[in-house]
Protein backbone atom coordinates (compact mmCIF):
# COMPACT_ATOMS: atom_id res chain seq x y z
CA UNK A 1 0.00 0.00 0.00
CA UNK A 2 1.54 3.35 -0.82
CA UNK A 3 1.79 5.53 1.40
CA UNK A 4 1.26 9.44 1.28
CA UNK A 5 2.62 12.22 3.56
CA UNK A 6 -0.29 14.41 4.85
CA UNK A 7 0.66 17.96 6.16
CA UNK A 8 -2.17 20.56 6.65
CA UNK A 9 -1.04 23.55 5.96
CA UNK A 10 -3.92 25.89 7.63
CA UNK A 11 -4.63 29.35 6.09
CA UNK A 12 -1.83 30.42 3.72
CA UNK A 13 -0.88 32.64 1.26
CA UNK A 14 -2.01 31.25 -2.34
CA UNK A 15 1.37 31.51 -4.27
CA UNK A 16 3.34 30.12 -0.69
CA UNK A 17 1.31 27.36 -1.36
CA UNK A 18 1.47 27.08 -5.24
CA UNK A 19 5.28 27.38 -4.74
CA UNK A 20 5.64 24.36 -2.18
CA UNK A 21 3.72 22.29 -4.70
CA UNK A 22 6.21 23.19 -7.28
CA UNK A 23 8.79 22.14 -5.10
CA UNK A 24 6.96 18.93 -4.16
CA UNK A 25 5.94 17.57 -7.76
CA UNK A 26 9.70 18.78 -9.15
CA UNK A 27 11.04 16.05 -5.84
CA UNK A 28 8.70 12.92 -7.31
CA UNK A 29 9.47 13.89 -10.96
CA UNK A 30 13.50 14.19 -10.02
CA UNK A 31 12.94 10.59 -7.88
CA UNK A 32 11.15 9.45 -10.96
CA UNK A 33 14.37 10.17 -13.28
CA UNK A 34 16.88 8.59 -10.92
CA UNK A 35 15.23 5.42 -10.46
CA UNK A 36 14.94 4.70 -14.11
CA UNK A 37 18.89 4.92 -13.86
CA UNK A 38 19.05 2.22 -11.30
CA UNK A 39 15.77 -0.38 -12.28
CA UNK A 40 15.00 -3.16 -8.67
CA UNK A 41 16.92 -1.33 -6.34
CA UNK A 42 15.01 2.06 -6.60
CA UNK A 43 13.58 3.83 -3.02
CA UNK A 44 9.74 4.04 -3.18
CA UNK A 45 8.35 7.29 -4.59
CA UNK A 46 6.74 9.53 -2.30
CA UNK A 47 3.60 11.24 -2.39
CA UNK A 48 1.47 14.52 -1.10
CA UNK A 49 -1.27 15.22 0.33
CA UNK A 50 -1.60 19.03 1.47
CA UNK A 51 -4.80 20.34 2.75
CA UNK A 52 -4.95 24.08 3.57
CA UNK A 53 -7.22 27.15 3.47
CA UNK A 54 -6.17 30.60 1.27
CA UNK A 55 -6.38 34.45 2.08
CA UNK A 56 -9.31 35.43 -0.50
CA UNK A 57 -7.80 34.92 -4.00
CA UNK A 58 -8.85 34.19 -7.40
CA UNK A 59 -7.27 32.02 -9.68
CA UNK A 60 -7.51 31.30 -13.55
CA UNK A 61 -6.41 28.28 -14.92
CA UNK A 62 -3.87 27.79 -17.93
CA UNK A 63 -7.09 27.40 -20.40
CA UNK A 64 -9.53 30.41 -18.29
CA UNK A 65 -10.47 33.29 -20.17
CA UNK A 66 -9.80 36.47 -17.65
CA UNK A 67 -13.11 38.53 -19.10
CA UNK A 68 -14.71 35.68 -16.36
CA UNK A 69 -12.99 38.15 -13.43
CA UNK A 70 -15.65 40.81 -13.32
CA UNK A 71 -13.67 43.11 -11.35
CA UNK A 72 -10.63 45.37 -11.63
CA UNK A 73 -7.46 45.72 -9.34
CA UNK A 74 -8.80 48.61 -7.13
CA UNK A 75 -11.55 46.42 -6.52
CA UNK A 76 -9.83 43.52 -5.65
CA UNK A 77 -8.17 45.69 -3.33
CA UNK A 78 -11.26 46.81 -1.65
CA UNK A 79 -12.08 43.66 -1.29
CA UNK A 80 -9.17 42.47 0.18
CA UNK A 81 -8.47 39.78 -2.90
CA UNK A 82 -5.74 39.26 -5.12
CA UNK A 83 -5.73 37.58 -8.68
CA UNK A 84 -2.92 34.89 -10.10
CA UNK A 85 -2.99 32.85 -13.43
CA UNK A 86 -1.85 29.66 -12.52
CA UNK A 87 -0.83 26.43 -14.93
CA UNK A 88 -3.98 24.02 -13.69
CA UNK A 89 -6.50 23.29 -16.02
CA UNK A 90 -10.18 24.88 -15.53
CA UNK A 91 -10.81 28.68 -15.85
CA UNK A 92 -11.43 31.50 -13.14
CA UNK A 93 -12.65 30.23 -9.21
CA UNK A 94 -12.58 31.79 -5.65
CA UNK A 95 -10.60 30.49 -2.71
CA UNK A 96 -11.14 31.73 0.64
CA UNK A 97 -11.09 31.03 4.59
CA UNK A 98 -13.91 28.66 5.35
CA UNK A 99 -12.52 26.32 2.10
CA UNK A 100 -11.23 23.23 2.18
CA UNK A 101 -8.35 23.13 -0.77
CA UNK A 102 -6.72 20.11 -1.19
CA UNK A 103 -3.41 19.23 -3.07
CA UNK A 104 -2.55 15.52 -3.94
CA UNK A 105 0.64 15.79 -5.10
CA UNK A 106 0.83 11.74 -6.03
CA UNK A 107 2.08 10.08 -9.00
CA UNK A 108 0.28 8.25 -10.99
CA UNK A 109 2.47 6.02 -12.45
CA UNK A 110 2.14 4.21 -8.69
CA UNK A 111 -2.18 4.08 -9.25
CA UNK A 112 -2.96 3.96 -12.21
CA UNK A 113 -2.37 6.52 -15.44
CA UNK A 114 -5.31 7.99 -16.06
CA UNK A 115 -6.06 11.51 -15.50
CA UNK A 116 -10.36 11.38 -15.83
CA UNK A 117 -10.37 8.29 -13.39
CA UNK A 118 -8.21 10.44 -11.59
CA UNK A 119 -10.71 13.47 -11.24
CA UNK A 120 -13.82 11.20 -10.56
CA UNK A 121 -11.71 9.41 -7.73
CA UNK A 122 -11.29 12.76 -6.55
CA UNK A 123 -15.17 14.21 -7.29
CA UNK A 124 -16.25 11.02 -5.67
CA UNK A 125 -14.54 11.57 -1.71
CA UNK A 126 -16.48 14.93 -1.69
CA UNK A 127 -19.42 13.24 -2.70
CA UNK A 128 -19.23 10.84 -0.20
CA UNK A 129 -18.53 13.32 2.75
CA UNK A 130 -21.40 15.14 1.71
CA UNK A 131 -23.04 12.05 2.13
CA UNK A 132 -22.28 11.89 5.57
CA UNK A 133 -23.93 14.93 6.18
CA UNK A 134 -27.26 14.04 4.40
CA UNK A 135 -26.42 16.44 1.39
CA UNK A 136 -27.17 14.43 -1.76
CA UNK A 137 -24.62 15.07 -4.44
CA UNK A 138 -23.39 14.02 -7.79
CA UNK A 139 -21.66 14.79 -11.36
CA UNK A 140 -23.13 16.64 -14.27
CA UNK A 141 -22.12 15.43 -17.69
CA UNK A 142 -19.64 17.51 -19.39
CA UNK A 143 -18.64 19.73 -16.63
CA UNK A 144 -15.73 18.58 -13.95
CA UNK A 145 -17.22 19.27 -10.44
CA UNK A 146 -19.26 18.18 -7.87
CA UNK A 147 -22.82 19.31 -8.43
CA UNK A 148 -26.15 19.43 -5.97
CA UNK A 149 -29.69 18.61 -8.00
CA UNK A 150 -27.63 17.47 -11.14
CA UNK A 151 -31.38 16.67 -12.44
CA UNK A 152 -32.72 19.55 -12.36
CA UNK A 153 -30.27 22.38 -14.79
CA UNK A 154 -31.74 25.69 -13.25
CA UNK A 155 -31.51 24.48 -9.57
CA UNK A 156 -27.89 23.01 -10.19
CA UNK A 157 -24.99 24.60 -8.40
CA UNK A 158 -21.41 23.23 -7.25
CA UNK A 159 -20.17 22.78 -4.04
CA UNK A 160 -16.63 21.37 -5.30
CA UNK A 161 -14.41 22.90 -8.01
CA UNK A 162 -11.88 20.95 -8.97
CA UNK A 163 -8.75 22.16 -11.97
CA UNK A 164 -5.53 20.08 -11.72
CA UNK A 165 -2.32 19.71 -13.62
CA UNK A 166 -0.33 16.29 -14.50
CA UNK A 167 3.27 16.34 -15.49
CA UNK A 168 5.13 12.67 -16.13
CA UNK A 169 1.87 11.61 -14.70
CA UNK A 170 2.67 13.53 -11.19
CA UNK A 171 -0.25 15.55 -9.77
CA UNK A 172 -0.67 18.86 -8.43
CA UNK A 173 -3.48 21.48 -7.67
CA UNK A 174 -6.58 19.59 -6.60
CA UNK A 175 -9.89 20.83 -5.09
CA UNK A 176 -11.79 23.73 -3.64
CA UNK A 177 -14.49 22.59 -1.38
CA UNK A 178 -17.05 24.94 -0.10
CA UNK A 179 -18.11 24.05 3.38
CA UNK A 180 -18.16 27.27 5.50
CA UNK A 181 -17.16 29.61 2.60
CA UNK A 182 -18.13 33.58 2.08
CA UNK A 183 -20.28 32.75 -1.20
CA UNK A 184 -20.16 36.82 -1.71
CA UNK A 185 -17.12 36.67 -3.56
CA UNK A 186 -18.24 34.70 -5.90
CA UNK A 187 -20.47 37.10 -7.12
CA UNK A 188 -17.17 39.18 -8.77
CA UNK A 189 -16.22 36.25 -11.08
CA UNK A 190 -17.81 33.88 -13.35
CA UNK A 191 -17.00 30.62 -11.44
CA UNK A 192 -15.60 28.05 -13.86
CA UNK A 193 -16.81 30.08 -16.98
CA UNK A 194 -20.35 28.76 -16.54
CA UNK A 195 -22.74 31.23 -16.76
CA UNK A 196 -25.91 29.62 -15.58
CA UNK A 197 -25.60 27.70 -12.67
CA UNK A 198 -24.89 29.04 -9.02
CA UNK A 199 -22.40 27.73 -6.01
CA UNK A 200 -23.24 26.64 -2.71
CA UNK A 201 -21.42 25.34 0.50
CA UNK A 202 -22.30 22.89 2.89
CA UNK A 203 -23.10 25.68 5.67
CA UNK A 204 -25.55 27.53 3.49
CA UNK A 205 -27.13 24.05 2.53
CA UNK A 206 -27.48 23.06 6.05
CA UNK A 207 -28.36 26.22 7.57
CA UNK A 208 -25.40 25.82 10.23
CA UNK A 209 -21.50 26.42 10.49
CA UNK A 210 -19.51 23.27 9.58
CA UNK A 211 -16.90 21.74 11.90
CA UNK A 212 -13.87 22.03 8.94
CA UNK A 213 -11.88 19.64 11.29
CA UNK A 214 -14.14 16.78 11.03
CA UNK A 215 -14.72 17.35 7.12
CA UNK A 216 -10.96 17.36 6.41
CA UNK A 217 -11.30 13.84 8.63
CA UNK A 218 -14.15 12.75 5.97
CA UNK A 219 -12.17 13.69 3.18
CA UNK A 220 -9.12 12.07 4.10
CA UNK A 221 -11.04 8.93 4.97
CA UNK A 222 -12.92 8.70 1.74
CA UNK A 223 -9.35 9.36 -0.31
CA UNK A 224 -7.48 6.93 1.64
CA UNK A 225 -10.62 4.25 0.26
CA UNK A 226 -10.46 5.24 -3.15
CA UNK A 227 -6.78 5.31 -4.34
CA UNK A 228 -6.16 2.34 -1.66
CA UNK A 229 -2.96 4.87 -0.23
CA UNK A 230 -2.09 5.30 4.22
CA UNK A 231 -1.56 8.77 5.40
CA UNK A 232 1.70 8.94 7.38
CA UNK A 233 2.50 12.72 8.82
CA UNK A 234 6.48 11.26 8.18
CA UNK A 235 8.16 14.31 6.74
CA UNK A 236 10.53 13.43 4.17
CA UNK A 237 11.20 16.25 1.97
CA UNK A 238 12.78 19.82 3.53
CA UNK A 239 10.06 21.87 1.52
CA UNK A 240 7.50 20.74 3.98
CA UNK A 241 10.14 21.25 7.10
Amino acid sequence: MQQIIYKDLGLIDYKAAWDLQEKLHAEIVSRKIENRKTPGSSPPIPGYLLFCEHPHVYTLGRSGDEKNLLVDDDALKTIDATFYKNNRGGDITYHGPGQLVGYPILDLDCFFTDIHKYLRFLEEAIILTLKEYGIESGRIPGLTGVWLDTEENNKARKICAFGVRCSRWVTMHGFAFNVNTDLSYFGNIVPCGITDKAVTSMEKELGRKIDLSQVKELVKKHLCELFDFKLTDSISSPALL
